[in-house]
């Protein structure tokens, strides 16, 4: 299946942790998926990040952080090689659910929406006079 992926931020938490103003320690997230044909599934979560883990020495203060650098945090929470935390397989298969429900959605089709109706597609009620115009009567 091949398909494309746009994430967001929806919602940072912060805090302070000795020294350093503004660590952050969770996110809300949304991804979309959206398949070859144009369908979209979307997946929300939530990801925690412990203060502890902050690399002192590669620390971004709060007012220089980017969308995509606090993204790239979570996509790699999210789908990394830890397996405690990767739960990107959940993630896709939500999505496909939600695609596949749009997809593969039954449709009821009544009597004048058939494709042989004289109103399908429409809402008026056939006139069953109407086709005598075609076939006028024989002048014998």
């Amino acid at each position: 299946m091949g398909y494309t992926e746009h994430w967001e931020l929806k919602g940072l938490r912060k805090q302070n942790y000795g020294d350093l103003s503004g660590v952050i320690i969770g996110t809300n997230w949304k991804v979309t998926i959206t398949d070859e044909d144009g369908f979209e599934g979307s997946f929300s979560g939530a990801t925690p990040f412990r203060p502890v883990d902050v690399d002192i020495d590669n620390f971004t203060e709060y007012n220089e952080l980017t969308e995509e650098q606090v993204l790239t945090w979570v996509k790699s929470t999210v789908s990394g090689s830890n397996s405690s935390t990767n739960y990107w397989e959940h993630i896709l298969g939500r999505a496909q659910k939600e695609i596949d429900a749009k997809k593969y959605s039954i449709q009821v089709v009544t009597e004048t929406d058939l494709p042989w109706s004289p109103t399908s597609g429409s809402s008026a009620t056939p006139d069953p006079l109407a086709g005598e115009a075609l076939y006028p009567a024989s002048a014998d």
